[in-house]
């Protein structure tokens, strides 16, 4: 059971709005049977409790895939959804010879404001002896993950690949002691030079573009549950950097850097001349003790062009809701955006989880379909925010979404004749804006009213899981003066220096102010930070009390981003 408050996995700061995504990974989450079988009826404890501590802050769940223990979770500020498009999960067995899912890769693919962008989660092969044998099944992740349409069907395809999880690599000759002795002395260089992964980067051609930022933090595995101690059981476990974070851009034609000369040039890696991706930090986060491994964290910055800057679909409504007939939504679709007949209209509150939490839908059915109207019994009652959705079940995403508008249960018109309520409301519009729900049944309901989110996809559902997280702040061209998302700053973005940056001065993200930091900045680039960092299942004691694993957490960096 997670505890009741994990904000400080997020950082001290989460409140603030200057990270734009989180990425969670989870690696060993609790995946017995009867265990299983609840977290497909119900959403597991920990997604719960993640989607419960972001949400407040205007984050929403866009994608997850679950493998066993294996889980991934990706979040976002919901001003970008319009523009986070194509959203695709997969997932790869490898554990016995690829017919059980306790070891393997979990990865989500979309395309951020035009960019296809890829997260791959692993779990591959324990123990010093299996080096090969984790190089062959990442290998393996990498051929058997393949997506539909668009340029990028394989995960290298994506113009920015994130990789991460317990990757396993251990240090090689050094013995136990030799291994202790430099980490006391803080003498980390040393076993840099023998850790696997560092050694494999410059002979394995699988791992060519991959970068990672020097190791300054102690080896993550493996300690003693509930201390800072390293292994003290019979099996003695050297110490080694088993959770890992790295990324990569794809080819574009220019030799790819050895290991060693990209981290001489720097933490910069530039795709062409238009996408640049820096890592700002990277470290543990050796004061959790609830697992047998530390959390591990890095924070990256995405610069890029914006590739699209006008949601697919727009909202129009009338500004004020007081009888029923008013409460029609039309909508315009651009030219190239392929309708469903599964696509919906839906009703959010501000703080929403995921694009299942809505308080009420109407299907967009209809090939030339341009409005729907809600039932009066469909109109929300309580006095908050509320925002309106148009959800792509081809594209698996909101592609869509008006400003917030504010319900008021104020008394109605004397002459709106068309209302039989006599507990009628009216909603205010206070900032005017520029797959398939899962009903219950097959067939389509004309409109759908419910009082409590749904299931979400089973997610982790084991203590402390592994966290990720990804930041990103886009903004558009020099030559833009607004922009069109849903969010008038959401695609300005902040240059930052990763040396010195200050603190930004701009609202933070909350659920009464949707606008994303960075407003009045205009440059040719977006801004991504990641967030990475792992999680080990709970160990049943002799006393049967359980023993919860790792989790990650983020905090800001010194220049005004925020880093992990």
């Amino acid at each position: 059971v997670p505890p009741d408050d994990i904000t400080a996995l997020f950082g001290p700061n989460v409140s603030d709005g200057n990270i734009d995504m989180f990425i969670i990974g989870l690696q060993e989450v609790n995946s017995m049977i009867n265990k299983r079988l609840k977290d497909a009826l119900f959403s597991d404890q920990w997604s719960e409790r993640c989607m419960d501590t972001l949400s407040p802050f205007g984050y929403v769940l866009v994608a997850s895939q679950r493998m066993q223990g294996v889980q991934l979770l990706v979040f976002s500020k919901f001003c970008h959804l319009p523009f986070l498009r194509g959203v695709q999960t997969e997932s790869t067995r490898t554990g016995l010879g690829g017919y059980w899912g306790n070891k393997g890769g979990v990865s989500a693919r979309m395309t951020v404001f035009g960019h296809p962008v890829c997260f791959l989660n692993c779990h591959l092969p324990a123990h010093m002896q299996n080096l090969e044998q984790r190089m062959e099944d990442f290998e393996s992740i990498l051929q058997q993950q393949q997506f539909e349409g668009g340029a990028a069907t394989g995960v290298l395809d994506h113009d920015v690949v994130f990789w991460f999880g317990d990757l396993n690599f251990r240090i090689e000759d050094y013995d136990i002691h030799v291994v202790k002795c430099a980490i006391d002395s803080n003498k980390l260089p040393l076993l840099w030079e023998r850790d696997q992964l560092n050694m494999a980067k410059n002979t394995e051609s699988i791992l060519d573009g991959f970068m990672e930022g020097p190791l300054k933090f102690p080896p993550t595995y493996k300690f003693d549950v509930g201390t800072h101690t390293y292994d003290t059981s019979s099996k003695k476990r050297k110490p080694a950097w088993t959770d890992r974070i790295l990324w990569r851009l794809r080819r574009t034609g220019s030799p790819v850097p050895t290991h060693n000369a990209a981290l001489q040039r720097g933490l910069t890696s530039w795709l062409g001349g238009a996408t640049k991706v820096t890592q700002h930090a990277y470290r543990s986060h050796m004061g959790f003790t609830i697992s047998d491994h530390k959390p591990v964290s890095a924070l990256f910055s995405l610069h890029f062009p914006f590739r699209v800057s006008t949601p697919l679909v727009e909202l129009q409504f009338s500004q004020e809701w007081c009888k029923v007939s008013d409460a029609t939504v039309r909508f315009t679709v651009a030219s190239n955006y392929q309708r469903s007949s599964w696509d919906w209209v839906a009703i959010y509150k501000v703080g929403f989880k995921h694009h299942k939490d809505y308080q009420a839908y109407v299907w967009a059915k209809g090939e030339h379909a341009t409005q729907v109207t809600f039932s009066e019994e469909d109109l929300p009652r309580d006095d908050c925010e509320y925002i309106l959705g148009y959800y792509s079940n081809n594209m698996n995403s909101i592609v869509g979404l008006s400003s917030p508008i504010q319900h008021s249960p104020t008394a109605c018109r004397s002459d709106s004749s068309d209302v039989s309520s006599e507990d009628d409301s009216t909603l205010v519009l206070l900032a005017p804006s520029s797959r398939s729900p899962s009903p219950k049944t097959g067939k389509h309901h004309h409109r759908h009213r419910r009082s409590r989110s749904p299931a979400v996809p089973a997610m982790a559902s084991n203590p402390l899981p592994s966290l990720q997280g990804l930041h990103l702040c886009p903004r558009p061209k020099e030559s833009q003066t607004r922009s069109r998302s849903p969010c008038s700053a959401a695609k300005k973005e902040r240059l930052v220096s990763p040396d010195a940056v200050p603190s930004p001065t701009v609202s933070p993200l909350s659920p009464r102010s949707p606008v994303s930091p960075g407003g009045g900045v205009s440059a040719p680039e977006a801004l991504i930070a990641a967030i990475l960092g792992e999680h080990r299942p709970a160990q049943v004691s002799p006393t049967g009390v359980k023993q919860i694993g790792k989790g990650g957490e983020t905090d800001r960096t010194k220049n005004g981003n925020v880093k992990s």
